[in-house]
This record gives C-alpha cells, sequence and structure tokens, in this order.
C-alpha cells in the first residue's frame, strides 16, 4: 500500500500494520455475515456466537493501536506516511464499530425469539440493504488497500442507497405495527437492526473519505460530492 521508503524495516511495519487492519476487516465482515443469518433464520445459537465473538474485535482494535503508536513514536513520520498511519487508526475505530453492530444484531435476533411475533414482520425485506451494507464495507476496505480513490467517491454515492433503503423499510414496518400492535415490541427490535445495517453503510463511507485523505491530503468530510470528485481530479 505504501510507497517504499529507504528503510526496509519501515516498509515491513507499515505493511504490516495495514495487513492487520485488512485482517480486522475480515473479521468484522464475517460478524456481519453470521449476525444476518441469525437473523434471516432466526438461529439463536449463530446470534450467541456472534455476541460472544465481539471481544475479537475489540482486541484486534486494542492491538492495532498500540502498533501504530509504536511506529509513531518511533520513526516519526510525516507527510504522506503520518496521514496513513492516521487514517489506519481511523479506519480501525470504524470496524470496532461495525463490530458492535453486528453484536447489536445478533442481541436484537435473541430479543425478538423472546417475543415470538417475530414472524408476522417483513424481516426478509432486509435482505437488500444487509447485502449492500456488507458489499459497501467490502468495496471501502478493497479501496483502501489500493488507495483507489475514484471507488472511493463510488462508495460515497452508494450509501444514499442504503439510506433510502433504510427509509423505505421504516415506513413499511410502522404500517406492520399499526395493523397489529401485538408486533410493536418485534417491530422495534426489527427497527434497530435496520438502523445498525445503515451504521454500517456510514462506517464503510468514512473508511471510503480516508482514502482521499490520504492521497490528496485533504479532509472531505461533509463536503459535497462535487467537491469531492474535483478534490480527486
Amino acid at each position: 500500500m505504501p510507497d517504499k521508503h529507504l528503510s526496509s524495516q519501515f516498509d515491513s511495519e507499515l505493511n504490516r500494520v495495514s495487513s492487520r487492519l485488512m485482517e480486522m476487516g475480515g473479521l468484522v465482515e464475517s460478524q456481519i455475515q453470521q449476525a444476518v443469518y441469525s437473523l434471516s433464520l432466526f438461529v439463536e445459537n449463530v446470534a450467541d456466537g456472534v455476541i460472544e465473538n465481539e471481544h475479537k474485535v475489540n482486541t484486534m482494535e486494542v492491538e492495532i493501536d498500540r502498533e501504530l503508536s509504536s511506529i509513531i513514536a518511533r520513526r516519526q513520520p510525516t507527510a504522506n506516511d503520518l496521514r496513513l498511519l492516521m487514517a489506519i487508526s481511523k479506519a480501525t475505530a470504524n470496524l470496532e464499530r461495525v463490530g458492535d453492530e453486528a453484536a447489536k444484531i445478533a442481541r436484537m435476533v435473541k430479543s425478538m425469539l423472546g417475543h415470538g411475533s417475530f414472524r408476522a414482520l417483513p424481516s426478509s425485506e432486509l435482505r437488500l440493504a444487509t447485502e449492500m451494507a456488507s458489499n459497501l464495507l467490502r468495496k471501502s476496505l478493497d479501496a483502501f488497500a489500493r488507495l483507489d480513490t475514484v471507488t472511493a467517491v463510488a462508495i460515497l454515492k452508494e450509501d444514499d442507497l442504503i439510506d433510502q433503503e433504510f427509509d423505505g423499510f421504516v415506513r413499511k414496518l410502522i404500517t406492520y405495527m399499526m395493523e397489529d400492535p401485538r408486533t410493536i415490541s418485534s417491530g422495534l427490535d426489527l427497527l434497530f437492526v435496520a438502523k445498525a445495517l445503515e451504521r454500517i453503510g456510514d462506517h464503510a463511507k468514512n473508511i471510503a473519505e480516508l482514502i482521499i485523505y490520504i492521497v490528496k491530503g485533504e479532509d472531505i468530510r461533509h463536503a459535497s460530492i462535487e467537491h469531492i470528485e474535483s478534490t480527486i481530479q
């Protein structure tokens, strides 16, 4: 990922911490898939596994941050190198929060199983939003590995589609709950699941923004798409 340096050891350290970020991303993606599997089939033991494994993601965040602090203290990086290390730290934090959202989905599955009225709700209609959020995270990590600013901008645009899916699902879910008040408890749990998926998309978007920060040296958070597109040209 990073440019070559005079010190091959420094290159090795940068590559190692970058690889650790990708490893953490793979673990988080697995957590999302397991959480969604538990939701689609209402399998409680899979949901339990997601919750139990949450500590693995947290541990990786701590380990990566420790490694980043060590590199910065010893190498005193500047310019592109410093931006890269800062971006990896922020990307790690976003991945940890994605892991939190996966665990939250698993907890909501367990809660819905306790209510017993979940089958009357349109949980299967979350499948598209789930695929979109999971794919967006995968794309953002791949683009981060390649420092691909063009794909990063495409990800920022795609996140809006997840927001639209969320809004549409909420409207439909409210209709279900109004027609059958017995589904309100499970419906609220399902609403939290949908919100978790939307947040996963937001974290993927945050990682995409970091790519542009590394390459162009500009913080484009809260900037318009038009400004961002002009920045990468």
